[in-house]
C-alpha cells in the first residue's frame, strides 16, 4: 500500500464540484427569496 503524504493528492475534480455546488446553492437561495418577496407583495 502506498504511503500517504499530506498535500500530494490531485483535488481538481473535487474543487470544481464543490464550487459548482456552492454556486447552485447561492442561486437557489436568491431565487427562493425572490419568490417569497413576490408572494408577499402580490398574494392576497
Amino acid at each position: 500500500m502506498a504511503e500517504y503524504k499530506h498535500g500530494e493528492m490531485d483535488i481538481t475534480a473535487q474543487t470544481k464540484t464543490f464550487d459548482g455546488f456552492m454556486k447552485f446553492t447561492a442561486w437557489s437561495v436568491v431565487v427562493i427569496l425572490a419568490v417569497l418577496v413576490f408572494l408577499a407583495i402580490f398574494a392576497r
